[in-house]
């Protein structure tokens, strides 16, 4: 089970991709496995050398009992202390976001993929659904003439 931030790759400039671990509990995991999870409004924050993914939505498990989990709590990223240092230096002198572009299962454990990335403009925004319109018509074309 897979779910992909699609926002992501209209809004931002994706110069980077790193997987990082995430710290959860078992509720979360069931969750996650059944798909009830989005990414779409989270972002990562980097605070004491740590790596924090914020507003990540998992929904309660059905069959949890009364130590289910909080649904947007903050969860931590695992990552070994290098990753994080050039993430931070990114973040700090370049001005970029970590965003999560998709939480996955590697081995059964649940892995996430964050994006080291810049904001687009609008117009880099309209130039990238211009450059995808062209080349749908290309292969549009090309399928049509075979």
């Amino acid at each position: 089970m897979e779910i992909l931030n699609r926002q992501a790759k209209h809004n931002y400039f994706i110069l980077e991709e790193i997987e990082a671990g995430m710290e959860l509990t078992g509720t979360e995991v069931k969750s996650i496995r059944m798909g009830n999870a989005n990414i779409k409004d989270s972002y990562a924050v980097i605070k004491k050398q740590e790596v924090y993914l914020l507003n990540m939505f998992i929904k309660h498990y059905d069959q949890g009992n009364i130590f289910n989990h909080n649904e947007t709590r903050t969860r931590r990223l695992l990552l070994h202390k290098k990753e994080i240092l050039k993430l931070n230096d990114h973040v700090q002198l370049e001005g970029c976001t970590l965003i999560p572009l998709k939480v996955y299962f590697k081995k059964n454990k649940v892995k996430v993929l964050i994006g080291l990335c810049k904001g687009k403009k609008n117009y880099d925004k309209r130039e990238t659904i211009k450059e995808r319109d062209i080349q749908r018509n290309i292969d549009k074309q090309i399928k049509n003439r075979y």
